[in-house]
């Protein structure tokens, strides 16, 4: 396969996507004859910085493979680590993001965005001397002390769970229509209900843990789906802070942590491994995803991989959200089953939602049907190419991997091929992490457990 003047030779390649180009294998035949050295830095919130030493093409025919190269790195680290300012020491470098990462740009969408989230304007920064790494990992989860309300924000359901020194007294979900309502009100009054119902049958509420799908910094909402209808005044004044003005209004001044959903599945996988350094990836309406780091902290980073880019055939399928092609969310997901099913002669309706075009195909799937088993083998192979990338950065121990495409025999298909590709293309990093499925400790207690683990007492 040839992209951008880079030829990339693969062993495995999906059957249903022969254009497949994983993005790492694009990355090393491109750095193969690189020799001009260049570094590129993503500031974040509180001045937390990643840094990147690469190097890229002094001849002026592979300027376009150059720009290609560092957009997608570039990408990769504003979705993955987060940030908000880039650092670049290489002139030409410095004009090409500029003009792409700006109102009107090709990466208008980033640009706005991460502008929003950490409420700084995005910007592109020439400087001939780049800032280096800097991390702070938050130590959080893995309390069971005291008496602890753990609450899941969900789409279309409220979890809450009452936990006394580590056991579940008491459990209830709610059924709630978050995504469709304007008022914030409604939002807020949904909240503190669950909290009262769980402080009901426990002495006193010691700590608060909070979890929902978003992006929260300093435990204040920067994103997050629940509030889609929300408008923007609104947003800013009353979602923001809302989890904050929940705990304080119904409880005072006791300890609260509010944590991606994704993050605390990986931290419930640390309490059902016992042991650290987990990526979770949970496979259902998008790429949703978690990580736990060796010592057992959250690490602030955005953790977004359905945006990270993992493919680099210029044909490859667009996210229509983000404007941008060849994205974990179209490979690790429902919308990745769907985009399959056709090309292996499986016929879905087109007036069935998402949810119900992947049901047809697990239903084709549980009767063996060679088609449906091609759809799960093709995002195996995906998956084995793109945890090999994801390996460059986490450098984790498990992969502990979730969600509906998981689910059945599918996703025993999509495992199975995922380790042989990992042993054939990649042998060097194959046993330095293992797969893993949830347990049943993790089924049965996992999540509400590891919620309302998430703040420490004193």
């Amino acid at each position: 396969m040839n992209c951008y003047g880079v030829s990339v030779n693969l062993k495995n390649i999906p059957e249903l996507d022969p254009e497949f180009t994983p993005l790492l294998k694009f990355n090393e035949a491109f750095l193969k004859d690189a020799t001009k050295p260049v570094s590129i830095a993503v500031e974040r919130a509180d001045g937390q910085m990643a840094a990147c030493h690469t190097k890229i093409h002094e001849e002026a025919e592979m300027t376009q493979a150059n720009h290609y190269y560092i957009d997608r790195l570039v990408k990769t680290m504003i979705w993955l680590q987060g940030g908000f300012r880039v650092y670049v020491n290489d002139k030409d470098l410095y004009d090409y993001l500029s003009s792409v990462y700006c109102k009107g740009g090709a990466r208008e969408f980033d640009w706005d965005f991460m502008s929003h989230i950490y409420e700084h304007e995005f910007e592109i920064v020439f400087t001939e001397q780049v800032p280096e790494t800097k991390n702070a990992p938050i130590a959080m989860g893995g309390h069971l002390e005291g008496c602890r309300i753990g609450f899941d924000a969900g789409g279309s359901d409220r979890k809450v769970s009452a936990v006394i020194d580590g056991e579940t007294v008491f459990s209830e979900e709610v059924v709630w229509f978050p995504k469709v309502t304007e008022d914030p009100q409604y939002h807020y009054d949904g909240i503190v209900a669950a909290f009262k119902s769980a402080a009901e049958h426990m002495p006193r509420v010691d700590a608060v843990g909070i979890s929902s799908a978003g992006i929260f910094i300093n435990n204040r909402t920067m994103s997050a789906s629940l509030f889609l209808s929300v408008p923007k005044d609104l947003y800013e004044s009353k979602v923001k802070d809302i989890y904050i003005r929940a705990v304080k209004d119904t409880f005072g001044d006791i300890p609260y942590a509010v944590a991606n959903d994704g993050d605390v599945s990986a931290l419930a996988g640390t309490m059902s491994l016992k042991d650290n350094n987990v990526l979770g990836i949970a496979m259902g309406t998008s790429e949703a995803v978690g990580y736990v780091d060796e010592e057992g902290r959250i690490t602030g980073w955005l953790n977004e991989l359905a945006f990270v880019p993992v493919d680099a055939n210029p044909n490859a399928m667009i996210d229509e959200w983000a404007g941008d092609i060849g994205c974990g969310v179209k490979y690790f997901s429902q919308d990745g089953v769907i985009k399959l099913a056709p090309r292996a002669g499986i016929q879905l309706d087109e007036s069935a939602s998402p949810a119900e075009k992947l049901k047809a195909v697990q239903k084709l799937m549980a009767e063996d049907d060679p088609r449906a088993a091609k759809v799960y083998e093709s995002i195996g192979c995906y998956l084995g190419h793109t945890l090999a990338y994801y390996y460059q950065t986490y450098g984790f121990r498990y992969v502990l991997l979730l969600g509906r495409v998981m689910s059945g025999k599918g996703g025993d298909i999509l495992m199975e091929t995922c380790d042989r590709v990992l042993k054939d293309e990649y042998p060097e990093i194959a046993d330095k992490f293992q797969l893993k499925l949830p347990d049943e400790y993790f089924r049965r207690v996992g999540q509400s457990m590891a919620v309302a683990s998430l703040p420490q007492i004193g």
